[in-house]
């Protein structure tokens, strides 16, 4: 193995890491901004005076 693709290989090596953490960071930022966004609906969806009382008729 020559010097010049042993440094290629490491320099890819190298690349393919960076790579793979920015994918990596990119699907954390998304999944933090979607959770956040179904916490803001759940907080919308809540209705404390629904569901207290039932009314029956016969």
């Amino acid at each position: 193995m020559s010097a010049i693709s042993g440094v290629t290989a490491v320099a890819t090596a190298a690349l393919k890491q960076e790579v793979g953490i920015a994918v990596l960071a990119k699907a954390k930022d998304q999944s933090e901004q979607q959770g956040q966004e179904l916490v803001r609906m759940m907080q919308q969806s809540v209705q404390p005076h629904l569901g207290g009382n039932v009314d029956l008729s016969v």
